[in-house]
Order: C-alpha cells, then sequence, then structure tokens
C-alpha cells in the first residue's frame, strides 16, 4: 500500500508541476486577450529610445505560450517617471494606453507603488563606456619594475658596499713595507686607474661588466663575493619585471572604477535623463559616492543627455568624457560603432559600478500579472533569456578584448611587434647618458686646453 500511495503523490506532484498555462483558462488570463504594448525599440517609435533589445523575441515568445495578440502604440518619451510638465512611459499605464511596457524596469518601493512589476527577468549591471586612449610614450618603463623604496634601498647599498671595501682594502695597504712600495711604485702606477676604483666594480656588477677584484684579502673577497650574489638577484629580477612593461599596452585606459571619476577632476561623467542613475544621484538623501557623482554632472552643462545618442556622441577618441549606462547597451553601442567606422574605438571600463535586477511593468492591480510572472518564470527555467542575450550582444572578434567586464572570454590577438613607444623610456636613459658623457667630455676638453 505504501509503495502505490507514493506512486499517487508522485504523479499528482508531476501533473501539477507541468500543467501548462494554456491549458485551463482560469490560470491564463491572457488566453484569447489582445494588449496594448509599449516597447520603445519598436521600428514605429523615433531612433534613439532605449530598451531592451530582446524585447521583441521575448514579447513574440510570451505570446506564443500565453496564447495572445497584441499592437504596439508608439511612443516619444524616453523615461519611466515623468517630469515636470514632460510625459513619462508610466502615463500610458496610468491613462489605460498601455497593459504592458516592455522595458528594463530597474525595482524600488516607489515604482511598485504606481504601477505592477513583474518578477525581474534580466539582471544588469551599470557600466562606464569610455574611449579607447591612443598610445603613449612609455617613458617610465625603465624605472617601473622597482618600486621607490627598492630603488632606495639599492643606491644605500651601492654605498655602504662601496665604502666597506674602501674600508676593508685599506689597512692591508697601511701595512705594507716602504721597500715593497718602493719595488711595486711602477705597478701602482700602471694599475692607478683600477686598484682604487671599487666603486666602479659595485657599478660594474650591476651592469653585467664586473673586473677582477683589486685585493687578494679573504675580507675584501668576501663583502665583493656577496655583493655580486646580490646583484645577480637585482639584475635577474630588473630584467624579468622590466620585460613586461616594455611589452605591456601604452594606453592606459581612462578610468577603471567609479572612483577614478570621483578623484579625477579632468574626467567627466554623463547620463541620461530618464535613467535609473539620474534618479539615483538626484535622491537628496543618497549615499556619499552618489552626492559625489552628482557634483560631477552638475559641473558639465551638457552632462545629462535626452537621448543616448546624444551621450554617445561626446565620447570620441581623445575626450575625457565617460557615459554610465546599461551593460548590455554599452556592448551593443561598441559593436554599431565598429560597424560604422571598422574602429574599436569604445571600451568599457574594467570594473562595473553597480547591479540590479530588471522587470516588465503593468498597471497598477492588472489582472494579468500573474500570468505575465508565470510566463516569464518558466521561460527564466528554460535559459533561453540568457541564449538571447548571448545571440543579441555579439562582439566583433577585434573588439572583444574592449568589454573588459562582458564576462565573456576574450579572443586571442594577434602578437604586435615591438613599437618604439614601449622602449621610450630606454632611449630617454640613453640620450641622458650620450648628452652627460659628451658635457664631461667638453668639460674635461676645456681643463686640458687650459693646463696646456
Amino acid at each position: 500500500m505504501s509503495f502505490f500511495f507514493t506512486l499517487l503523490i508522485f504523479i499528482i506532484c508531476f501533473q501539477i508541476q507541468n500543467d501548462p498555462l494554456v491549458s485551463s483558462s482560469h490560470l491564463n488570463t491572457l488566453n484569447g486577450q489582445h494588449l496594448q504594448v509599449i516597447w520603445p525599440r519598436w521600428k514605429g517609435n523615433p531612433k534613439g529610445l532605449t530598451g531592451p533589445i530582446t524585447g521583441g523575441i521575448f514579447l513574440d515568445t510570451l505570446a506564443d505560450r500565453l496564447n495572445f495578440t497584441y499592437e504596439m502604440v508608439r511612443v516619444t518619451e524616453n523615461r519611466l517617471e515623468p517630469q515636470g510638465k514632460e510625459r513619462g512611459l508610466f502615463n500610458y499605464l496610468w491613462n489605460q494606453q498601455s497593459d504592458l511596457l516592455v522595458v528594463g524596469v530597474t525595482l524600488s518601493l516607489a515604482r511598485s507603488e504606481v504601477v505592477d512589476l513583474s518578477v525581474p527577468w534580466i539582471f544588469e549591471t551599470y557600466a562606464f563606456l569610455i574611449p579607447v586612449q591612443d598610445d603613449t610614450a612609455n617613458i617610465n618603463g625603465v624605472v617601473k619594475p622597482f618600486q621607490w623604496p627598492v630603488w632606495l634601498g639599492l643606491i644605500v647599498s651601492v654605498v655602504c658596499v662601496t665604502a666597506a671595501l674602501i674600508l676593508v682594502d685599506r689597512p692591508f695597504k697601511k701595512t705594507r713595507s716602504a721597500n715593497l712600495i718602493r719595488d711595486r711604485e711602477h705597478t701602482a702606477k700602471r694599475k692607478s686607474g683600477r686598484a682604487g676604483k671599487q666603486y666602479l666594480y659595485v657599478f660594474g656588477n650591476l651592469m653585467s661588466q664586473s673586473g677582477p677584484c683589486t685585493s687578494k684579502r679573504l675580507s675584501f673577497r668576501l663583502v665583493a663575493g656577496v655583493w655580486t650574489l646580490a646583484a645577480f638577484i637585482f639584475v635577474q629580477a630588473y630584467n624579468s619585471i622590466l620585460f613586461t612593461y616594455v611589452v605591456s599596452p601604452v594606453n592606459q585606459p581612462l578610468i577603471n572604477s567609479v572612483y577614478d571619476i570621483i578623484e579625477r577632476n579632468d574626467v567627466q561623467l554623463l547620463t541620461r535623463k530618464g535613467s535609473s542613475m539620474n534618479i539615483l544621484v538626484s535622491n537628496p538623501n543618497a549615499t556619499p559616492i552618489y552626492i559625489k557623482l552628482k557634483k560631477k554632472l552638475d559641473t558639465f552643462p551638457n552632462s545629462r543627455c535626452n537621448l543616448v545618442s546624444e551621450c554617445i556622441n561626446l565620447i570620441t577618441p581623445g575626450s575625457r568624457n565617460t557615459f554610465v549606462d546599461g551593460r548590455s547597451a554599452h556592448l551593443e553601442t561598441i559593436k554599431k560603432k565598429f560597424e560604422e567606422t571598422k574602429r574599436c574605438d569604445l571600451q568599457l571600463a574594467k570594473e562595473p559600478f553597480l547591479g540590479g535586477y530588471a522587470s516588465f511593468a503593468l498597471q497598477k492591480n492588472s489582472r494579468y500579472t500573474d500570468t505575465i510572472n508565470k510566463g516569464v518564470l518558466e521561460l527564466l527555467q528554460t535559459g533561453i533569456i540568457d541564449k538571447w542575450d548571448r545571440s543579441f550582444h555579439p562582439m566583433p572578434r577585434q573588439c572583444m578584448a574592449n568589454g573588459i567586464n562582458s564576462g565573456k572570454k576574450r579572443q586571442e590577438t594577434k602578437n604586435l611587434s615591438i613599437s618604439l613607444k614601449n622602449l621610450t623610456g630606454a632611449f630617454v636613459v640613453y640620450f641622458v647618458g650620450f648628452s652627460l658623457s659628451c658635457l664631461t667630455f667638453l668639460f674635461e676638453l676645456i681643463i686640458s686646453t687650459a693646463q696646456r
């Protein structure tokens, strides 16, 4: 009996779980209905309005599963809430002109009080769209391998080792007899350019040009041996790290995170007037980071754009502007720019700023809300929404690396030859040293001429 009872329970649960929405009209309130739908990206609306690019196929799939028809309502507004005398997309719901808004409505308490929000159907993050910076000369590439404490320690070590070699070798010279000194006077004069030049020995080790020890004393050779080992470690570490700085990109991004925008005065922030980001920064009770972003927006008269295209037109190579909006919209913009110019002039900042869920909007207390929620949950379970997102936002191979925080694996790029800008630091050191040697030669020439 227990076996048959368990089997009966399993069959009932299975039937309940797999009962399709369209099988019974009392569960599917959309069955046979005709809806007025707003999708800003509909071809009948003006260009430049923002909205989910997958909204059309999402709506068609829901219509097939839930057995309803729809027609698009033409709109010209690009914001959700009305502002002053300007209407918003919510007005169409309040005035019974639309049943459903196929847009990305972020969840908030204020919005849930005036409209019905569906279950979240997409997770979106805000990202910063920035121009690709031109290549810059890698002047500091020679000194970058070591931080300043390492360079300071190296200089101190050179001074200390040189002083130690001089002090260790001095007592040996004082104990020499007068006869020995006279016997080797000629040899000392011949070797005077090398015997007392311990500092040349120290620097020679660092430059991999070391000569023989100038003393046979054990203490001298111990100090010299220790320095030889330390210099070998310094040189190998420097050469290894120097290689990465030589071949590393010299076009550093304009910003990496939102903190760069706040801390730097030369970077200007742009946003849409009707975006959720503009609402967040305009809240008088916002957190300090939003208050700082609002100050950034207020310092530039054109920082709030009516259309996305207006903000994108300000993101040009060489500019110091960054546009904050949804990541998916930015990826689509990068793709369109490449198709127009065949160049990857736009990229995303390394770190996204804010993440949130997006929902559909319906009339308050709509009888279609529960059915829409069930349909969205079914599509989420199939995983087809993620497939749409990948297929509708294909990045060109050439610009794949520009979508850094897109969560996709970067495509392999061709190996590029090292340019002069990668080796600028080495040439700077060369010209400085050459100039000093020329000045020293001229100085010695003047002194020798005056002596003659």
